[in-house]
């Protein structure tokens, strides 16, 4: 029996890769082949949802007359936007250096964003002149650091 022709000789193809395993031909074709396949249905799989609340959202779950966000007054648009010529930046350097989008700029400047303390910090920090409080538009006094 050392004959090699009689010798029979098995062939196999290459297990298929795992994304190759989830297209719809594919575990059809390996249920008819009778391999085990394992289905599993996820829950709410498939979704890009955040399902996030934040303090503005509950607060206007909460109102109850005008169902609207408060939004960033008009003039401290304005001291970003003469803050920013006086730095000679633009919307996008701005955006940069605070590490938001240009668009968060744009809507702070137009008075259309939501107000946010981070945020307006980071703004204030950067262009050196205050946004918040009373004494909007002073210089922005630099505080020792604490030893």
């Amino acid at each position: 029996m050392s004959d090699w022709d009689t010798v029979p000789i098995t062939l196999r193809k290459k297990a298929p890769k795992g994304s190759v395993m989830k297209s719809e031909k594919a575990i059809n074709t390996a249920r008819r082949q009778g391999v085990p396949v394992d289905t599993q249905a996820k829950w709410g799989g498939g979704g890009n949802k955040q399902h996030v609340t934040t303090k503005n959202t509950a607060k206007l779950d909460r109102e109850t007359e005008e169902l609207r966000h408060d939004t960033l007054p008009l003039d401290v648009g304005k001291l970003i936007q003469q803050g920013r010529g006086l730095k000679a930046m633009s919307q996008k350097d701005l955006a940069t250096k605070v590490n938001e989008k240009v668009q968060v700029i744009n809507d702070y400047e137009a008075g259309r964003g939501i107000p946010n303390q981070l945020v307006l910090g980071k703004i204030e920090k950067v262009l050196g002149i205050k946004l918040r409080g009373k004494d909007r538009g002073q210089p922005l006094e630099k505080v020792p650091a604490k030893k």
